[in-house]
């Protein structure tokens, strides 16, 4: 199915716990270096949370999201919870095949994808436009898929940052509060709305690093990004749910030189 001319821009991140389930944590190795508990292969990732930012073909903002709801996942069945997933899974499958937006994120070509793809194979949900649109999964297309992370290290040419460090780069806050590997542990404790609330301060600040870095590649000029981004953020201050990005970025640094200066 081909995408719209003017398609839309859906900046996503997800959140994940392992799959106790399907997959056993092995324990730390001895050695220097190996007291950390071993990350899941990409399979036994269980996604509790899918956060979306929508922006129209002209980087305005649409819709912000998150796809799951608040049950307390860590009291779920493994049945309940595998329901859960499946259903979260064909909300959004269901979305991205209706409205055919070019998929924006940061490492998610590595990780948020092909976790995706997994996961809707584990749960017999249909992923058609994963697979009828190549461009989607084409590393050097910008077409169906950009992936900021991949992008901005030239492909594995050079090392690439985190989201947190680059974010920082452009006068964003990076991360706050708490971080990934907290999550598992918080939707443990019942704190799934926490953990969404952190999606959701990812996707804004992936969103903002995705018109600064249209600014580099000149597809915005410097005085047309400064009004999208201005205008996002008086957006997201009147939606509320990312208050605390808001409040610890540099604004100056993050809108850029005035183009009079």
């Amino acid at each position: 199915m081909a995408r719209p001319p003017t398609a839309d821009w859906l900046v996503l991140d997800i959140e994940t716990i392992p799959d106790a389930d399907r997959w056993h944590r092995p324990p730390p190795g001895p050695g220097p270096g190996q007291s950390d508990a071993p990350f899941p292969p990409a399979w036994a990732h269980r996604i509790v949370v899918i956060g979306c930012l929508l922006l129209d073909h002209d980087y305005r903002l649409k819709r912000m999201a998150v796809f799951g709801d608040t049950s307390d996942v860590g009291s779920l069945t493994p049945a309940a919870s595998d329901a859960r997933e499946r259903a979260l899974l064909e909300d959004f499958s269901r979305f991205v095949g209706e409205a055919r937006p070019v998929l924006v994120t940061y490492n998610g070509r590595s990780f948020d994808l092909p976790v995706i793809a997994l996961r809707a194979l584990c749960h017999a949900v249909p992923l058609a436009w994963y697979y009828d649109d190549k461009d989607v999964r084409h590393r050097f297309s910008e077409e169906g898929h950009l992936d900021l992370c991949d992008w901005l290290a030239d492909h594995g040419a050079t090392r690439a940052g985190k989201l947190d460090a680059v974010a920082r780069l452009i006068g964003l806050p990076g991360k706050i509060g708490i971080d990934g590997s907290q999550v598992e542990g918080l939707v443990r404790g019942g704190q799934l709305e926490t953990v969404q609330r952190y999606c959701l301060a990812d996707v804004a600040q992936t969103a903002f690093l995705f018109l600064r870095f249209r600014l580099l590649q000149g597809q915005l000029p410097l005085a047309l990004y400064r009004d999208r981004t201005q205008a996002l953020l008086d957006a997201l201050a009147m939606d509320g749910r990312v208050g605390d990005v808001l409040a610890g970025l540099d604004r100056p640094h993050l809108l850029g030189p005035s183009p009079t200066a």
